[in-house]
C-alpha cells in the first residue's frame, strides 16, 4: 500500500455482483476493501455480516478488508470477523462497555484495531488506549447510510487526531469515513487523514480507474 491509502466502501457497489465489484475496484487501483456493518440497533439501517466478508476471501479477495462495526456489543462480531477473515476491526467507543478489552481481543485475533468517532463524539478516550490502536477513524458524516455530504466540521476533528498520534510516537494511521470525493480529498489530506473511506463516489463512478487515479492525483499534491 501507498502512504496515503484508498478504501472503497462496498456499502455502495452492486450487491448482485459483490464479487466482481471487489475486485474491479481493487484491479483499478484501490489498496483495502471497507466494509460497513450496521445492525440496525446502534445505527438506523442493517447491512451485511461476517458470512459476506468470509464470502469475499472464498471468492479470492486478498487485500486487507477494513471491518467498520456499526452495532452493538461488538464483541461477538470481532471473534466472527477475525473468523472470516477481516484485517482491521473497528468500533465505536460507545458501543461497548470496555473499550479496552475490545481492543485488546482485536489484536490478539491477529487483525489490526481501531476506534470510530461520530461527529459529535470527543477525543478523549484516546488518551487512554492509544497504545493498543493502530488506527483513529473519525466519522465525517453520520453513520448509518451511504451518499452523505462531508462535514466540514471534522477537519478540525482530524487535527485534533493527527496531533495526538504525533505527540504518541506509535504508528496509527488516521482515516476519514463520508463523504470524501476527488473535491475534497486533498483538504482532508492536509488536515491529518492518511486513509480515505469513500464510496459512491467511487462505485458512482463509470470508470473506477478514473476516479480513483484523479484521487491520487489530488493527494501527490499534498
Amino acid at each position: 500500500m501507498s502512504d496515503f491509502v484508498i478504501a472503497p466502501s462496498i456499502l455502495a457497489a452492486n450487491f448482485a455482483r459483490l464479487g466482481e465489484e471487489v475486485t474491479a475496484v481493487l484491479d483499478a487501483g484501490a489498496d483495502m476493501v471497507h466494509f460497513d456493518v450496521m445492525d440496525n440497533h446502534y445505527v438506523p439501517n442493517l447491512t451485511i455480516g461476517p458470512v459476506v466478508c468470509e464470502a469475499l476471501r472464498r471468492y479470492g479477495v486478498s487485500a486487507p478488508i477494513d471491518v467498520h462495526l456499526m452495532a452493538t456489543p461488538v464483541e461477538r462480531l470481532v471473534e466472527d470477523f477475525a473468523a472470516a477473515g477481516a484485517s482491521r476491526i473497528t468500533f465505536h467507543p460507545d458501543a461497548t462497555t470496555h473499550v479496552d478489552r475490545a481492543l485488546a481481543m482485536i489484536r490478539d485475533l491477529g487483525c489490526h484495531a481501531g476506534l470510530v468517532f461520530n461527529p459529535a463524539t470527543p477525543l478523549n478516550v484516546l488518551e487512554y488506549v492509544m497504545e493498543k490502536l493502530d488506527v483513529i477513524v473519525i466519522m465525517s458524516v453520520n453513520p448509518g447510510f451511504g451518499g452523505q455530504s462531508f462535514l466540514p466540521s471534522a477537519l478540525d476533528k482530524l487535527r485534533q487526531a493527527r496531533q495526538l498520534v504525533d505527540a504518541s510516537g506509535f504508528d496509527i494511521r488516521v482515516q476519514i469515513d463520508g463523504g470524501v470525493k476527488v473535491d475534497n480529498i486533498q483538504e482532508i489530506a492536509r488536515a491529518g487523514a492518511d486513509t480515505f473511506v469513500a464510496g459512491s463516489a467511487i462505485f458512482a463512478a463509470s470508470d473506477y480507474s478514473e476516479v480513483i487515479a484523479e484521487m491520487r492525483s489530488e493527494l501527490s499534491a499534498v
